[in-house]
């Protein structure tokens, strides 16, 4: 059996789509297509005319959705009270990216700035209860030294703790 990420097979996208349930999927698709450049490669609408399955692509990856259905105990973060995952989107230009974002609706929860693991990153929060992580990367770091500047970062913040505190 091939090792996970070696899948490469016609008409399968990657080795792992993430598939979101959502409250009012032909809104949330045309939210994606305004505020990340999505675009629709498929969408089937059950006998209610419900989108029972959507497939929207951001760049070289898929996106699965569907309109919530509790009978199929199917439930967007509106009915559960929150989201338990979010979504990382890589974009030619964070700071751009967030911008359209928010225009388009979506909450800043977290401001564009550089990060220590080499990355431009900022995070939204969409109409629809998900929270997306959009980045650009800046630099290709080790696991080494990634782990070494989050420690670097932690020891500041200890020592600015203490000296606020002291």
């Amino acid at each position: 059996m091939p090792p996970h990420g070696s899948l490469h097979h016609q008409g399968v996208p990657s080795t792992l789509t993430a598939h979101i349930v959502v409250r009012g999927a032909a809104r949330a698709i045309d939210f994606y297509r305004r505020a990340f450049g999505a675009v629709e490669e498929l969408r089937l609408t059950g006998p209610d005319g419900e989108i029972a399955h959507a497939e929207l692509r951001f760049g070289d990856a898929l996106l699965y959705l569907n309109e919530e259905s509790p009978d199929l105990d199917e439930r967007s973060p509106e009915s559960l009270g929150g989201a338990a995952a979010s979504l990382h989107l890589y974009v030619e230009d964070a700071d751009a990216a967030f911008a359209r974002a928010v225009s388009a609706g979506a909450i800043p929860r977290l401001r564009v700035e550089d990060m220590f693991w080499g990355e431009r990153y900022g995070t939204v929060r969409d109409p629809f209860g998900y929270e997306w992580a959009l980045a650009t990367r800046t630099e290709v770091l080790t696991a080494s030294e990634i782990r070494a500047r989050a420690q670097r970062l932690v020891e500041s913040s200890a020592k600015e703790q203490g000296v606020a505190g002291g």
